[in-house]
């Protein structure tokens, strides 16, 4: 979900990890030489998903941590794929702190029809989240620090590495 913390806390946990970091947000907007906004609003939001998709399909991303775009996942063969990359993680964040942490969701690229709030993205994506994780964070009261270290703790020695959808 969009607040929830992914590209932060991928950033800090491939540091802590020494894994490279990988945003597909950051490749989509890159790729497309445009901003997830954009993409919404001239194409509409399933040509997002579909990018998204195919940005994710096309990754060669063993050991490293990946913050997939929130959409992600929607798509049953990208998520497929990204478990046989490495673990699958859900930073389960309530939905009022990912209101309070994000100011205009209508300026975030979100792959939504328009008229869906964000109450109803939240309660179709969240069972997706928790059908396709591998492991759950729950994020309450936690840092992002915090978070990382959950995650470290809860993946062990496992030689497979997180992605966060």
């Amino acid at each position: 979900m969009p607040g929830s913390g992914k590209s932060t806390v991928g950033v800090i946990l491939a540091k802590m990890t020494s894994r490279d970091f990988v945003d597909t947000d950051v490749l989509i907007q890159t790729s497309h030489r445009r901003t997830l906004q954009d993409i919404v609003d001239q194409d509409g939001y399933a040509a997002l998903r579909k990018i998204e998709e195919q940005i994710l399909l096309g990754l060669d991303v063993h050991n490293h941590v990946i913050a997939t775009g929130g959409s992600a996942i929607y798509s049953d063969a990208s998520m497929t794929y990204l478990k046989t990359c490495g673990i699958l993680i859900f930073l389960d964040v309530d939905m009022l702190a990912l209101q309070s942490r994000v100011a205009d969701f209508g300026k975030r690229g979100l792959a939504k029809p328009a008229d869906q709030s964000f109450a109803e993205l939240f309660q179709e994506r969240v069972p997706l989240y928790r059908k396709y994780a591998d492991i759950r964070i729950e994020c309450a009261g936690l840092s992002q620090e915090g978070v990382c270290m959950k995650i470290m703790e809860k993946t062990g020695s496992q030689p497979r590495f997180p992605t966060i959808p």
